[in-house]
């Protein structure tokens, strides 16, 4: 199950508390983003970083119209459960061709 998130709040330096729609919350630290590249480049400019808003939406937590992290990836930070069995690197992909032996 997909968990929105409702609220969210800067505590220090790349750390971001969130809470979502099924009342679990906890603090998400980004300074891992920094070295991902990318938009994710923009988060060096603390000023950015720190001007983001929750997607009412959505439910995800959004940098301008440039960045936003997938709420599945929030919630397995935030509270420490499993990212869903669909964004596993080893599961299946849909795009992956299914083999059937006749």
């Amino acid at each position: 199950m997909i968990h929105d998130v409702v609220s969210a709040k800067h505590r220090d330096g790349y750390r971001i508390e969130l809470a979502f729609d099924n009342g679990r919350c906890g603090i998400v630290d980004f300074s891992k983003y920094l070295h991902r590249g990318g938009l994710f480049e923009r988060f060096r400019d603390m000023e950015f970083f720190r001007n983001f808003k929750v997607n009412e939406d959505l439910g995800v937590l959004t940098w301008g119209d440039e960045v936003d992290i997938a709420p599945e990836t929030l919630y397995s930070e935030a509270t420490g459960e499993p990212l869903p069995e669909w964004m596993m690197a080893d599961a299946p992909s849909a795009n992956q061709a299914v083999h059937r032996t006749p």
